[in-house]
């Protein structure tokens, strides 16, 4: 009999599998949530995929949709560019934490602002990955890096960006704002799913930060990993919806 192959969602790029992320990593997870969802949605016709540089860019082929690879923090103008001359697709602008909060973060602050109708998918894994473990927007306090080797001190370097909070403070009606984790897969992609279903109805900005693992830059074992996403990530990111305005009740004025 023949071997049982790998159960991948349809619409990922199966001659690129096995994919490129480290052992480990917290990408591949978020990938196939976003893969599921957008096979339950059948929007593959309709997608179009945008992914940054960083560790996300080899996500170039992952799936068999258009696909495009920005340049550094650009994802989201580029995406969103495509959204306006093409509107009736689905647009995905896929990052890590660099490139959606340090050098991207003015296009993510100004297209949640505008409620340009696409959708954000940020893997926040609290370290620059691809360039060596570095210090990013997200690394939290006390957490030892390539360049905070005593760990980070808050009063010189400032306190870990909370994106799914600030995009929430910033968007007006329609915007659908989450924050989920790899170590709640079902959970996660139920969030990507409403964030594709709130583009889809035409609401406007949709944001899904992912809490994920770096194994290979926090130098930890599987124990270790998924106690760092479990119990430490989520002290200072905690987990659930901010906004979603399918879920909003209508209030009546009263007579």
């Amino acid at each position: 009999m023949p071997e049982p192959q790998p159960v991948m969602p349809r619409s990922w790029r199966t001659e690129t599998k096995p994919h490129k992320f480290c052992p480990g990593c917290g990408h591949g997870l978020v990938l196939k949530c976003l893969g599921e969802a957008i096979d339950e949605l059948g929007i593959q016709d309709r997608a179009i995929y945008g992914c940054d540089i960083g560790c996300s860019l080899l996500s170039y082929n992952f799936f068999n949709v258009d696909s495009v690879q920005t340049h550094h923090g650009r994802t989201t103008p580029v995406v969103t560019g495509i959204k306006r001359a093409n509107p009736d697709t689905i647009c995905i602008a896929y990052m890590g934490d660099g490139g959606g909060y340090a050098i991207g973060s003015q296009h993510l602050v100004n297209s949640a602002g505008r409620n340009e109708n696409i959708t954000v998918i940020l893997a926040n894994n609290t370290v620059y990955a691809m360039t060596g473990g570095q210090m990013a927007p997200t690394t939290m306090p006390g957490q030892k890096t390539e360049t905070t080797p005593y760990g980070r001190e808050t009063g010189p370097t400032g306190y870990p960006m909370l994106g799914p909070e600030m995009v929430a403070a910033i968007t007006q009606e329609g915007a659908y704002v989450a924050r989920g984790t790899i170590a709640n897969l079902r959970q996660l992609k139920s969030y990507i799913k409403k964030a594709l279903e709130n583009q889809m109805n035409g609401r406007g900005f949709s944001f899904v930060e992912a809490l994920a693992a770096c194994p290979t830059n926090w130098r930890t074992n599987a124990k270790e990993t998924w106690r760092f996403v479990e119990e430490v990530m989520t002290q200072h990111f905690k987990i659930g919806e901010l906004k979603n305005p399918a879920a909003e009740k209508i209030v009546k004025p009263a007579h």
